[in-house]
């Protein structure tokens, strides 16, 4: 379908089975939505903003491979003994939202900020919370509103 939109997953590795369920609902969900999708691992959260960053500045040199229409954003930070969690949370969601608000992006936010790994796992699980496949319609639901107002791409 030449009008499928065609998203950029930015997916941090760094709490790896979180990351595949998360991972997985948001596939579903594009797939059913008719989406195509690519794939970039980074290593965690705190890559992500700059990952979708290094994405919105190369757009005139994607050589081969289609201009993204939206992007989601895919991780997980469990809280620890130490400030590191608020740090990575706090500026991580703040980068996305100032790179989403700045350049009209198409964003699904889907890193997931729990206190332990039993938390992470019931929000990441296709079958329970599915924050990946929620992340994914969001993206896809801000696209919606883009082509409200004629805002390339889509």
């Amino acid at each position: 379908m030449a009008d499928a939109p065609h998203i950029l997953i930015v997916e941090a590795r760094y709490y790896e089975d979180v990351g595949e369920h998360l991972l997985s609902g948001a596939v579903q969900a594009l797939e059913a939505a008719g989406a195509t999708y690519e794939v970039v691992q980074v290593p965690g959260a705190f890559e992500i903003p700059t990952a979708i960053r290094i994405s919105v500045r190369s757009l005139d040199f994607y050589s081969g491979r289609p201009r993204p229409d939206g992007y989601v954003a895919l991780g997980c930070v469990i809280r620890g003994e130490t400030t590191h969690y608020d740090y990575v949370c706090q500026e991580s969601a703040r980068k996305l939202q100032d790179i989403s608000a700045e350049h009209c992006l198409a964003l699904g936010y889907g890193i997931l900020t729990v206190e332990n790994h039993a938390q992470a796992m019931a929000r990441a699980d296709v079958n329970r919370k599915n924050k990946g496949g929620e992340a994914a319609g969001a993206c896809l639901q801000m696209l919606q509103v883009k082509r409200r107002f004629n805002l390339y791409p889509r």
